[in-house]
């Protein structure tokens, strides 16, 4: 378990295979989570990239100013419907794009994400709608 921001960016940082990945697989509690986020922004991707983030973070991080952040939390198939909605209406189309694409996304977004104004947006939609009616 990682228990502390330090630790974090330390296993993140690694040359080591082994801790480097421990950085993305290993669980941390969410005190730990938002220690990160607030004191080490440039770690903030790679706190959404941890595969047992809690959706509480992935919240948070859901509004985060930057682009590849919202990035990752869209690639996220634990996401609640809200975070699903909120990323669905993005600003960045990119972001728009990943939930289309995204393996959980419900069936409703994508059919409003088909008529989104990116073609970007709806080309992922309609594929993920194809793939769903195969």
């Amino acid at each position: 378990m990682i228990t502390s921001a330090e630790q974090f960016v330390r296993l993140r940082n690694s040359d080591v295979p082994a801790e480097y990945s421990l950085a993305a697989e290993d669980e941390a509690p969410v005190a730990v989570w938002l220690d990160v986020i607030s004191r080490f922004p440039e770690m903030r991707e790679w706190v959404a990239y941890n595969k047992t983030v809690p959706i509480e973070i992935l919240a948070v991080l859901a509004h985060d100013e930057s682009a590849s952040v919202r990035l990752t939390v869209a690639d996220k198939r634990k996401l609640t419907l809200e975070l699903f909605d909120l990323l669905a209406h993005d600003q960045d189309e990119l972001v728009r794009q990943r939930i289309a694409y995204n393996k959980k996304a419900p069936l409703q977004l994508l059919e409003r994400l088909s008529v989104d104004v990116s073609p970007l947006v709806r080309d992922a939609a309609m594929k993920h709608l194809g793939k769903r009616g195969s």
